[in-house]
């Protein structure tokens, strides 16, 4: 099942049925641990719409809120091995070496809302990095006591440039104006996704395809269930409270 977040409400797909929730608080309505259970029953009580393809097209945004985006590096090791080379000459190498094995992992903040941006919209770079690189993510939908209940894709815009001089530079090489991307909508199953799960991308430039990739979940370092449970570890009982009580969700970037 799939949830889009419209200028004017929410917008639930459903065996390529659409309902309209008009009015509909968006923080409220994602929250819910039987997210899925409370999606099967309202489908059944709303009726379907025939102008969803309009909608998509005018009004969507991106799936989010009041909540802020995390992620986690280094999960891969693809990630670890290109980190290390990036950063070698600074000295840095190592220290991507190590996350990739330790106890914990590497988790940071990414965005507030504002920074965010939808489906279909631009994302921007620094006019002071001289490489910059989209990253996709599976990104999950965390409500506030911790369960995962949906799945979105990400793009954590990265100034590798920046970030290759020295590691401590990673706040200003991830997190600026429109360095995130999310969407289109929110994935929601019965069940989480299996490690047999696949990824697949492909990049297009003036509709020819210049890179295509896949990889498994079962590629990741550490599962999703144990970033989720280190990320709401290392907040304080304020903290969580201030953060995950009193907003719906956190969306985690799982980092490729």
């Amino acid at each position: 099942m799939k949830i889009y977040k419209l200028r004017k409400g929410i917008l639930l797909e459903e065996a390529n049925q659409f309902y309209l929730l008009e009015q509909t608080n968006w923080d409220s309505f994602i929250n819910r641990d039987n997210l899925y259970d409370e999606l099967v029953k309202t489908v059944k009580q709303t009726t379907p719409i025939t102008q969803a393809q309009t909608y998509l097209e005018k009004e969507l945004v991106a799936p989010i809120g009041s909540q802020e985006v995390w992620a986690a590096g280094v999960t891969y090791m693809r990630s670890k091995v290109a980190r290390q080379e990036e950063s070698k000459e600074a000295g840095g190498g190592d220290f991507y070496d190590r996350v990739y094995d330790a106890p914990r992992p590497e988790i940071f903040f990414k965005a507030t809302p504002h920074r965010v941006v939808g489906s279909g919209q631009g994302v921007n770079i620094r006019k002071d990095s001289t490489w910059n690189v989209p990253e996709p993510e599976l990104t999950l939908v965390i409500t506030s006591s911790g369960k995962i209940v949906g799945y979105t894709v990400g793009n954590d815009m990265s100034s590798r440039s920046i970030e290759g001089e020295n590691p401590l530079y990673l706040p200003q090489a991830k997190t600026y104006d429109k360095s995130c991307g999310i969407g289109p909508c929110i994935y929601v199953a019965k069940e989480l996704l299996p490690r047999t799960a696949g990824i697949n991308m492909e990049i297009k430039r003036a509709g020819k395809s210049v890179f295509k990739g896949d990889i498994t979940l079962a590629n990741m370092k550490r599962k999703e269930e144990e970033l989720v449970e280190n990320y709401i570890s290392d907040l304080s009982p304020t903290e969580q409270e201030q953060i995950l009580g009193k907003t719906a969700q956190q969306f985690y970037g799982l980092k490729p």
